[in-house]
């Protein structure tokens, strides 16, 4: 990752490539600031991206609500809709499990 910086050092745009020009510089895509500044992005592509992302785990939510109360079938959704669930359902299990974990990995 590369990075240009302004004169006060506030991250203004981001390279995978070296850039020509003046004013960019290796990052090791951990700093602070770089994350920050794809975050920002990110908001500002999309100003209700923060709400997607809430709406998301609420739809999540209702629709295994729905089916503990046999309202529906999981099997009545579409298959890919099925396996995305499937998906999310299994990554919010691991990093539960994981903050479990205590500093020496016990549980």
């Amino acid at each position: 990752m590369y990075v240009k910086r302004d004169t006060q050092g506030k991250i203004v745009a981001v390279s995978r490539e070296p850039a020509a020009g003046e004013g960019w510089s290796a990052a090791d895509g951990a700093e602070a600031d770089l994350i920050v500044f794809g975050r920002d992005v990110i908001e500002g592509a999309n100003p209700m991206g923060s709400s997607d992302l809430g709406l998301v785990r609420v739809l999540e939510d209702l629709i295994e609500l729905l089916v503990e109360r046999s309202v529906i079938r999981f099997t009545d959704l579409p298959v890919p809709a099925q396996h995305k669930l499937m998906e999310r359902r299994g990554a919010r299990e691991a990093m539960q499990h994981l903050s479990l974990l205590d500093d020496d990995g016990v549980i």
